[in-house]
C-alpha cells in the first residue's frame, strides 16, 4: 500500500497547490458543525433547549455534507472543468436559508431571564449557516451574482427574524455583522480559487514557453538548412536539365555539366553535415549559463564551478559535457522538486570529471537512475569518447551524478 507521503511526493507543484487550497475551502464547510456544537454549550444546560439543539445539530450536519460537495464542484467550475455547480449552489443556499428559518422559529426563546443564552445561540447558528454557504456561492458564481445571492439570503431571513420576535436593534446588528462577515469570507474563498487558477495558468505558460523554445530551434535549423540547400538544389536542377538537353543533341558538354552536378551535390552534402554538426554541438559554457538561467526561473538555486581550466579541455570533451549539463537540467525540472543544484567540473587522475547534484528527489525511485532514455543517451555519447556516467551515492533526497572522460596524455 502506498503511503500518503508517496502520494504527496508524486504530485506536481500545481497539483499540490490545488490540493492545499481545495482543502482550505473544504474547511469552510467543516466549520459549520463545530460552530453549532460550540454554541450549543450555552443552552444545553436547559432541558427545554435540548430538542432545539438536536435540530440544530442535524441541520448543521446536513449543511456540512452538502457544502463539501458544493465547494468541490464550485472550484472545478472556476477552473474550467465540467461541474454541475448551479445545482449544488442552489441546494446549499436553499438548505442554509431553510435551516436558518427552522432555528429562528423553533430555537430557544429569546431574551428571557430563564434562558439568557437563547438569543446568542440562535443568531450564532444562523450566522454560521448563511456565512459558510455564501463562501461557496462566491466561488461558483461571478462577484455580481454572488453579491445578489448574498443579499437575497439576508432578505430571506428577515421574515423569520420578525416572526421569532427579534427587536429592531438586534435584527439590524445581526444583519450588519452578517453582511460584513459574508463579504470577508466570500472574498477569501474566491481568492483561494483565484490562486489555484493562477498556479495552473503559470504551469501552462511554462510548458508553452518550453514548446516555443523547441519550435524556435526547429525554425532556426530549417532556416539554416534552407539557406544551405536552396541555392545548390536550384543549380543542380538547372544543370541537370541542361545536361539532358545536351545529351539529346549528342553534345559532349553534357558530361561536363553532370560532373559539375556531382561536384555541387558533394559540396551540398558537406555543407549539410556542417549544419547538422553545428546543430548537435553543445557548448560547455553556453549550456552552463543556460542551465543556471532555466533553473533560476524555476526557483532552483544553481551553483556552477567549471574551474580555471575548462577552456583548456579538448573540444570533444567540452561538447559532451555540455550535453550532460543539458540533460541533467531537464531531469532536475522534470523529476524533482529541487531547491538547490550544483554543477562542478574538475580533473583528477588524467580524467575530466563533471559532477552534478540536486536535492528534492522524492522517495519514489528516481526515474532516470539507470533506466531513463535521456541518461541512456548520455552514456552512449560518453562511451564514444571512452567515458562513463555513474550515479554516485548521496544523502536522502539527493541525486548525484558523475560524468568522466579520459584526457589525452
Amino acid at each position: 500500500m502506498r503511503s500518503p507521503l508517496h502520494g504527496w511526493t508524486g504530485l506536481s507543484k500545481p497539483q499540490r497547490t490545488e490540493l492545499y487550497l481545495r482543502w482550505s475551502l473544504y474547511l469552510m464547510a467543516l466549520f459549520v458543525l463545530p460552530s453549532v456544537l460550540i454554541s450549543a454549550g450555552s443552552v444545553a444546560d436547559q432541558p427545554e433547549n435540548i430538542p432545539a439543539v438536536r435540530i440544530s445539530l442535524l441541520i448543521g450536519l446536513a449543511v456540512t455534507l452538502v457544502l463539501l460537495r458544493a465547494y468541490r464542484v464550485a472550484l472545478d467550475h472556476y477552473l474550467g472543468r465540467p461541474a454541475d455547480h448551479l445545482l449544488w449552489t442552489a441546494l446549499s443556499v436553499g438548505l442554509a436559508v431553510a435551516g436558518s428559518w427552522t432555528v429562528l422559529l423553533f430555537g430557544p426563546s429569546h431574551g428571557s431571564a430563564e434562558n439568557p443564552g437563547g438569543l446568542p445561540f440562535t443568531l450564532f447558528v444562523t450566522s454560521s449557516l448563511l456565512l459558510f454557504s455564501h463562501g461557496q456561492v462566491c466561488v461558483a458564481l461571478t462577484p455580481r451574482w454572488a453579491a445578489a445571492v448574498g443579499l437575497g439570503m439576508l432578505a430571506s431571513v428577515l421574515p423569520a427574524a420578525a416572526l421569532a420576535g427579534l427587536d429592531t436593534a438586534s435584527t439590524a446588528g445581526y444583519l450588519t455583522g452578517l453582511t460584513i462577515g459574508m463579504a470577508f469570507l466570500g472574498a477569501s474563498c474566491r481568492s483561494f480559487a483565484w490562486l489555484t487558477s493562477i498556479v495552473w495558468e503559470l504551469d501552462a505558460a511554462r510548458e508553452a514557453q518550453s514548446r516555443l523554445a523547441v519550435a524556435e530551434e526547429r525554425l532556426r535549423f530549417s532556416r539554416d538548412l534552407h539557406d544551405v540547400m536552396g541555392r545548390n538544389l536550384t543549380t543542380i536542377a538547372l544543370k541537370s536539365e541542361l545536361a539532358v538537353q545536351l545529351a539529346r543533341r549528342g553534345r559532349a558538354e553534357a558530361a561536363d555539366q553532370m560532373a559539375e552536378v556531382q561536384k555541387i551535390a558533394q559540396e551540398s552534402q558537406r555543407e549539410v553535415r556542417d549544419v547538422i554538426r553545428g546543430y548537435r554541438t553543445a557548448d560547455l559554457h553556453a549550456e552552463a549559463i543556460g542551465a543556471r538561467a532555466v533553473l533560476r526561473s524555476a526557483d532552483v538555486a544553481c551553483e556552477i564551478d567549471l574551474g580555471e581550466h575548462a577552456d583548456e579541455l579538448p573540444a570533444r570533451v567540452q561538447s559532451v559535457f555540455g550535453w550532460v549539463i543539458r540533460e541533467a537540467t531537464t531531469n532536475v525540472l522534470r523529476h524533482s522538486e529541487a531547491g538547490h543544484c550544483l554543477i562542478r567540473l574538475r580533473t583528477e587522475d588524467g580524467r575530466a570529471v563533471l559532477e552534478l547534484e540536486n536535492d528534492g528527489v522524492p522517495e519514489i525511485p528516481f526515474p532516470s537512475q539507470g533506466s531513463g532514455t535521456g541518461l541512456r543517451g548520455l552514456r552512449e555519447r560518453l562511451a564514444a569518447h571512452d567515458g562513463e556516467l555513474t550515479v554516485a551515492p548521496a544523502g536522502a533526497g539527493v541525486f548525484r551524478m558523475l560524468a568522466t572522460v579520459p584526457l589525452p596524455c
